[in-house]
């Protein structure tokens, strides 16, 4: 049987010390023959275990360090720039961000820029690790029915397939801070299908007029022209007032709805208000009607562009069920601006639109200015949080 770890160490211990006290080699040789018929040894290791030179090595096994300190402070700084993109998503765009550090943070060694340029996705996730914060988990909101409105709106199931941009979902998202008694502030979320552009909005108690004139708002600020709209079925989308803006427009916008108690009709918007409104304000209460234009100063101006112009993401290709699994494959990360670049569906002049978005616009100042109107925000409801416990 063999010996374990620990009884081993212990026996080279004591043997070293009878190997080391005999003064002939014929004595040495019969230590060693017992040692190595016990251990399993070879002879030429065993020798350098009792003389006490096996296991002294100068440096860690394996291959060197590629990737040093400096380039994971640079990844860091990076990452924290990117607004903590995951690494598949963040390799593809490490040159625009690189850039941009250079511009405004500090200059980088030929061979760290090397390197940050070359860098996997599996050794961004190795190289951050330390810096991830789990995060818990939320409870789902019980959504209430809209009554008899839902006769009137059609329900749409299974994929969607839709060529061109313009056919969005819709979502809201309470900052209610865990009770839904009271007034508080909410976040609509659009997203579209094809090219991924997300918008967010603030409205005070989700009325169906804040509703309707966020989204009216919204359609003259997006590149491209709303052609359907998808919402659940909570009475600050599923309202007679923005079902008659959807049908009365020339042409109509097509107003459809999701079924009841399926999340999962919705998936494409669900997945933003996490990324989208969870991640930039939290789950604190926002219970100030004055702070809906800070949030939407915010969501309007440097959230949407940052998001849409330097932060990538990846859309389902192929789903195919195997077994009690479902193995998915993604299309390479695009940001949602270079997905409308390429579409076929976007005029010339929404195109040279867009470029000049990209051009006039930088991931580092963005991020600075978000950060100072995030500081402003999270002060005003501070003082609020004071003045109503005084």
């Amino acid at each position: 049987m063999k010996m374990s770890q620990t009884a081993t160490k212990e026996y080279v211990g004591r043997t070293r010390y009878r190997y080391q006290a005999m003064k002939t080699r014929k004595a040495k040789s019969r230590v060693l023959d017992e040692f190595c018929a016990t251990t399993e040894y070879d002879r030429k290791h065993a020798i350098k275990l009792l003389n006490g030179r096996a296991g002294n090595r100068q440096r860690a096994p394996g291959r060197k360090r590629k990737y040093d300190k400096e380039v994971k402070e640079v990844l860091k700084r990076i990452w924290m720039m990117s607004d903590q993109l995951c690494s598949k998503l963040l390799k593809p765009i490490m040159g625009i961000y690189l850039e941009s550090y250079e511009r405004h943070i500090g200059s980088v060694t030929e061979q760290t820029r090397r390197k940050m340029l070359q860098i996997s996705p599996a050794t961004i996730d190795r190289l951050l690790i330390s810096e991830r914060v789990p995060t818990a988990k939320w409870r789902r909101r019980v959504r209430r029915s809209a009554g008899r409105l839902k006769k009137e709106v059609p329900v749409r199931t299974g994929p969607w397939r839709v060529e061109g941009p313009g056919w969005l979902e819709a979502d809201a998202v309470p900052h209610c801070g865990g009770s839904m008694a009271g007034d508080f502030i909410w976040s609509l979320t659009y997203k579209d299908i094809v090219s991924c552009w997300t918008e967010s909005r603030a409205v005070w108690n989700r009325s169906a007029d804040s509703v309707k004139e966020q989204t009216a708002a919204l359609e003259r600020e997006l590149p491209f022209t709303i052609l359907g709209l998808d919402v659940d079925n909570g009475p600050e989308f599923l309202n007679w007032s923005l079902f008659w803006f959807c049908k009365k427009r020339n042409p109509s916008i097509e107003f459809t709805r999701s079924r009841a108690y399926q999340k999962n009709d919705n998936a494409h918007v669900e997945q933003r208000n996490w990324t989208h409104v969870r991640q930039l304000l939290g789950y604190d209460r926002l219970e100030d009607p004055e702070m809906v234009g800070l949030i939407n100063d915010l969501y309007t101006n440097e959230w949407s562009l940052f998001k849409n112009l330097f932060c990538p993401s990846m859309k389902v290709v192929s789903k195919q069920c195997v077994g009690s699994r479902y193995i998915k494959k993604f299309d390479k990360p695009k940001t949602p601006c270079q997905r409308l670049l390429e579409s076929e569906h976007i005029s010339e002049d929404q195109k040279a639109h867009l470029r000049k978005l990209c051009d006039d616009n930088d991931p580092y100042i963005l991020r600075q200015n978000m950060e100072r109107k995030l500081k402003k925000i999270v002060n005003y409801e501070q003082k609020v949080i004071q003045r109503r416990a005084s």
